[in-house]
């Protein structure tokens, strides 16, 4: 099935470090997703619902769309937002059909308004305090005057599917390596990483479970941007000589939605640079899908993963790494 955007053909060229955002409404408030991770908008039809009695509050039930029949989340009971004082919106529901970690789910909305093409440096990024407790969001960006917030999908589904989040399954005997005798984990421990996430809860399940693995050598950073400033500090101490290639980094993981500078510029960046190009970069996100893929191969990507699937991202590192 084809996605919005290239229905619309308004797919963005890789690395160019812009977002195309689709403004949808919950009553009278704007909110925003990635145009990436819409399928298609249907008309919400009662009659092609199934309600699930026993589910939780916020989850319609099942929704049939062309044959089969997906999850129907109703984003106003879920973000708690208190309808009583909003204007009537019957007739003109819609679903949002989205996919992203390799599951479609529908999103029921009171209305849709346009895409927006903007720089990922005009969107906003959550405070770290608010992104901890409310992390529903993820940022949000200005149009004419009014806010528009950025919506987690991906943290929803897994708040209501825990399943669906991030686990790791560790192997069950852990090999030698020959030449040195060292554990798996004792020659993990000896590279060191460099990870992009703006989400402050996958960020820190990332890291722990990368620690838990024997990657204790990571460096985390909030954004695409912060990473980059580091690489260009470190950089520049490797040309005055006060640090030597050893400084630098073995390998990148990178998210790609991101405020302020996305996974797929900071990559092009990395690998249009003749000293950091032979850097493996990894792409783990949420939208990695056969159109993504391309975006990823555009900009020189060494390997992509979608989310949750985090024993793929450990197993593709050591491929990387220690092979």
């Amino acid at each position: 099935m084809s996605t919005v955007a290239e229905k619309q053909g308004i797919l963005l060229e890789s690395g160019t470090n812009e977002i195309e955002l689709i403004e949808f409404y919950l009553g009278s408030q704007s909110f925003g997703i990635n145009v990436h991770k819409l399928r298609e908008i249907i008309p919400y039809d009662e009659a092609k619902t199934t309600i699930l009695p026993e589910s939780q509050p916020s989850v319609v039930g099942t929704f049939l769309v062309r044959g089969n029949t997906i999850p129907l989340i109703d984003l106003n009971i879920h973000l708690r937002r208190d309808a009583s004082g909003a204007e009537p919106t019957a007739g003109r529901r819609v679903v949002l059909v989205c996919e992203f970690n390799r599951c479609v789910n529908g999103f029921l909305v009171d209305g849709v308004n346009q895409i927006h093409r903007i720089s990922w440096k005009n969107i906003q990024p959550l405070s770290t305090f608010i992104g901890r407790y409310k992390p529903r969001f993820t940022g949000s960006f200005a149009i004419d005057g009014r806010e528009i917030l950025i919506v987690d999908l991906e943290h929803i589904v897994a708040e209501l599917d825990p399943e669906a989040g991030l686990s790791y399954h560790a192997p069950e005997t852990v090999p030698v390596s020959a030449p040195t005798g060292l554990s798996l984990e004792e020659r993990r421990g000896q590279c060191r990483l460099f990870m992009a996430e703006d989400s402050t809860i996958i960020r820190d399940s990332i890291l722990r479970i990368l620690h838990a693995s024997g990657y204790t050598q990571v460096c985390a950073f909030v954004d695409g941007e912060a990473c980059y400033d580091e690489i260009l500090a470190r950089k520049k101490n490797l040309k005055k000589g006060v640090a030597d290639q050893e400084q630098l980094f073995d390998l990148l993981i990178s998210d790609i939605e991101m405020p302020k500078l996305d996974g797929l510029t900071l990559c092009r960046r990395i690998k249009e640079d003749p000293l950091l190009s032979h850097i493996p970069v990894i792409m783990f996100s949420s939208l990695i899908t056969e159109q993504m893929v391309t975006h990823c191969q555009q900009v020189g990507a060494d390997g992509y993963i979608s989310k949750p699937q985090i024993s793929e991202l450990v197993a593709m590192v050591d491929d990387f790494l220690l092979k």
